[in-house]
């Protein structure tokens, strides 16, 4: 690893001098160090730095000011956190951060321990070896290249695979959009998704990522692999009193099961009436359907929809999930809805796992299924295949938790 250079932010004269020889210790950074806020920014307009470590508490301009004051910059350093206040300081101090474009890697409470520092280390490498964070802008689409997309196939089902932590094994998938385009090469949902959107094309959307999850299905069924796939419905659709009768005869019609498919009510919208939500959600049910509440935790999901919907699958969010292990008060979060979750009868997927440490977490909390990128990003619905047979022999497989 290239040797990072880092810009310490801390008033305390003793602290100061401490966090210095640790870092000099441990070796693999260049290190500057500035007594607050505002002589902090006088060394970033000199010079550009790998990582800023910056308290909270100090005099003329606090660390939440400087985060904001470095909102702006066009090439944000990451950004790790360290105070002796409560711990919810420190993660409230981090969302602000995350908001504002910054890569949190650590939130550190006082005093610092040298391990958080070989974290920090650890963290940067990985964030190294990925390369530069890209932030494309969502394209300008009309129309007709959109529904062409659609037509000719580029735009695709692709599988995230759900892992059960009973037994280890591919339960289920969940089927994310990809667009396979001809120029610009495989474009993820946030360059087309809010075009899409605003063009009213989610329902074809759905409608043709339904037929492509169920033309995988009849593949993978065929090598004896049952696999439900759940689907994300944007809640707004609901409106449509239809809506149900229609997908359940896409369904039919193309030789599926509705049993083994599900629909994840998405959080980024809601019905123009409550009772549509509820009317909607029923009749999905009474068809054959499986339902999620998707995002559990941000968005319009509450309790008390959770316990008066008809859902058989809880997601919770990524949000909860992220620093679990480090944060009490989110793991006692994570936990307790793990199980209420389990107490309504629900099978609970916890979305975006990517350390071994939430995983061994989730086991302990007896979450049902995990999905994310320490498991598997999402895949073709051939690779998906190969997923399966790495899991082992085939075996039923279809409403396992």
């Amino acid at each position: 690893m290239k040797t990072c250079r880092v810009l310490i932010v801390e008033d305390h004269p003793f602290q100061h001098q401490y966090l210095l020889n640790l870092f000099n210790d441990i070796g693999g950074f260049s290190v500057d160090t500035a007594a607050d806020g505002r002589a902090a920014l006088e060394c970033l307009n000199r010079q550009r730095y790998d990582l800023i470590l910056s308290d909270l508490m100090m005099p003329n301009m606090d660390g939440v000011q400087l985060i904001q004051k470095l909102g702006t910059l066009k090439h944000k350093p990451a950004l790790a956190l360290m105070s002796a206040l409560s711990r919810r300081m420190l993660v409230s101090a981090g969302l602000a951060a995350r908001s504002a474009g910054f890569c949190v890697i650590g939130l550190i409470s006082k005093p610092v321990e040298p391990a958080a520092v070989h974290q920090l280390r650890t963290r940067l490498e990985t964030l190294d070896r990925r390369g530069p964070a890209i932030d494309p802008q969502p394209l300008a689409l009309d129309r007709a290249s959109l529904l062409a997309a659609l037509h000719n196939g580029q735009v695709q089902a692709w599988f995230q695979p759900k892992k059960s932590l009973k037994d280890g094994r591919i339960a289920a998938a969940e089927a994310l959009v990809r667009w396979n385009h001809p120029e610009l090469g495989l474009l993820l949902p946030g360059r087309f998704l809010p075009a899409l959107q605003h063009l009213d094309l989610e329902e074809e959307l759905l409608m043709h990522i339904i037929r492509q999850t169920l033309h995988a299905q009849a593949r993978w069924r065929r090598h004896h692999y049952e696999i439900p796939v759940s689907i994300n419905l944007p809640t707004h659709l609901l409106d449509s009193h239809d809506l149900a009768d229609r997908l359940h005869a896409l369904v039919t019609t193309l030789g599926g099961e509705p049993r083994d498919i599900g629909f994840e009510l998405m959080e980024c919208s809601t019905t123009t009436h409550a009772g549509n939500y509820y009317a909607g959600a029923c009749r999905l049910r009474f068809k054959g359907f499986s339902l999620a509440q998707d995002d559990f935790g941000k968005g319009y999901s509450s309790y008390f929809k959770l316990a008066s919907t008809p859902f058989s699958e809880l997601k919770v969010d990524r949000s909860l999930v992220h620093g679990c292990i480090e944060n009490e008060s989110l793991a006692w979060a994570l936990q307790s809805i793990v199980c209420l979750g389990r107490k309504l009868g629900l099978t609970v997927v916890a979305e975006g796992v990517e350390t071994p440490e939430e995983l061994a977490f989730l086991r302990k909390i007896d979450c049902h299924q995990v999905q994310g990128f320490l498991i598997s990003p999402a895949v073709s619905e051939v690779h998906f295949e190969r997923l399966l047979c790495e899991d082992g022999p085939a075996i039923t497989q279809l409403h396992s938790p």
